[in-house]
């Protein structure tokens, strides 16, 4: 559909450089042509007064039945690699009035109260990992994303919604496969109709027997409306293709967040120290996690409704737009120029667009946060000597460029902090290992 001369950037499928990429992004001012998988042409923006602008813009729509030509004219294969991303008629697809309808449809899912009645849950969760992470050998390499943080997130999330528990590893793998965007379409299809088969099936159950959780709501919420004569109510599509938005995204993204949090502790020993001195927070760890290493790097996908005046760069109607949040994370402008040093008492950590922004704001941040700040603190408590098993320039990264993640992350325990001294004995102190390796941006010894 384009080639390189009219889209200079073409997106790595397998997002190998998803840093590199979004500095080139942010580089070439308001806007950049790119190319997605399938040679399917698109801009890109990384500037973050750009893409807020774009957020709350009624120019533009996210939305490609009614936005994008390329996609209704056939230009843009039914078998694309992301078309289920696209095609999925859920509020992460709509415009307007069908946004606002759709959101209120799952408004109360994400109530702070509901997130805080969730709290001694996530502790116990992750007290139940960190046991079994306990009886392993400190010394032997352990996959720290695989037997903490996926399994954490993905039991939260699936039991909110009332997933069976025999369902969680299946639910989750099929997600794992649907952000890998370097797939070939026929997977990404194989994995999809599964999707919808385990999804219809957790429907039909919870019409049959609800119960007090998030999917018996929607079904609930639907049959009232259809009851009263409600336009508004889901339809069975818009319910199957919620529920994949909501379950999707409480996952994936908190699954990277964890990791990418302690990829970066472990990798800047002095920031951990920082938390452990009580100079700074576990919240302060989260924010900056996700502005410098944000779980979703890239937003998929806008479309403009007129043509877009960016000040020297105009979009023209009709055509699609990826949002760069890993280029709005490192800024200079807005986070000065070591914007991509990590650093958790940086004054701008907490200005970052990893959730969004305006209508579109997630609705599930207050729980990701949540999430990950019990995981970080119940982790570094029970293992203080936790350090990465290998170097860390040997992580590879997830096979996505939306995903930001690391595909394992092998640690070293160094055992877990004993429960209690033994009689008549007081303990040694146990001092944090020193760090086996650091990345690019680790910092120096004695920096802040």
């Amino acid at each position: 559909m384009s080639n390189g001369q009219q889209c200079p950037l073409r997106m790595d499928p397998a997002g190998q450089d998803i840093q590199g990429e979004a500095a080139r992004i942010r580089a070439a001012g308001p806007a950049i042509r790119i190319e997605l998988p399938g040679g399917v042409p698109a801009w890109a923006v990384a500037d973050p007064a750009v893409i807020t602008r774009l957020l709350t813009s009624p120019d533009v729509s996210k939305d490609a039945d009614l936005h994008w030509p390329a996609w209704t004219r056939g230009e843009v294969p039914e078998d694309w690699s992301l078309a289920m991303w696209v095609s999925i008629r859920s509020m992460f697809t709509a415009y307007g009035a069908e946004h606002t309808r759709l959101r209120k449809a799952v408004s109360s899912a994400f109530t702070a109260h509901r997130t805080k009645a969730l709290r001694p849950v996530v502790e116990g969760i992750a007290a139940e990992l960190l046991d079994g992470l306990a009886r392993l050998p400190g010394d032997q390499p352990v996959d720290l994303r695989a037997r903490f943080a996926v399994p954490l997130p993905a039991r939260v999330i699936c039991e909110l919604f009332g997933v069976p528990r025999e369902r969680h590893d299946e639910l989750c793998a099929i997600f794992d496969c649907l952000f890998d965007t370097s797939a070939d379409s026929a997977a990404i299809a194989r994995h999809a109709a599964e999707l919808y088969r385990i999804l219809a099936e957790l429907v039909a159950a919870k019409r049959e027997r609800p119960g007090d959780d998030l999917t018996s709501g929607l079904v609930r919420g639907q049959r009232e409306a259809l009851e009263r004569g409600d336009p508004t109510a889901l339809d069975d599509q818009e319910l199957l293709d919620t529920l994949i938005h909501l379950l999707s995204a409480g996952y994936e993204t908190t699954v990277n967040l964890i990791d990418h949090a302690v990829h970066a502790l472990l990798t800047h020993p002095h920031q951990l120290d920082l938390v452990r001195a009580g100079e700074a927070s576990w919240e302060d760890v989260v924010e900056e996690t996700l502005r410098w290493q944000p779980a979703a790097a890239n937003l998929l996908l806008r479309y403009a409704v007129e043509d877009l005046d960016l000040g020297g760069v105009v979009i023209p109607r009709g055509e699609a737009i990826v949002l760069s949040v890993a280029g709005a994370g490192r800024d200079p402008g807005v986070h000065g120029a070591d914007a991509d040093r990590f650093d958790i008492t940086r004054p701008t950590r907490r200005t970052h667009l990893s959730f969004g922004h305006g209508a579109h704001y997630c609705m599930g941040a207050p729980l990701a946060r949540m999430e990950a700040v019990i995981a970080l603190s119940a982790l570094f408590e029970r293992f203080p000597r936790l350090s990465l098993a290998v170097p860390s320039a040997e992580l590879a990264p997830v096979a996505s460029f939306v995903s930001n993640g690391h595909r394992e992350l092998p640690v070293h325990t160094g055992g877990p902090v004993p429960s209690r001294p033994a009689a008549g004995k007081r303990p040694e102190p146990l001092e944090p290992a020193t760090p086996r390796n650091t990345t690019d941006h680790a910092e120096p010894a004695g920096a802040r």
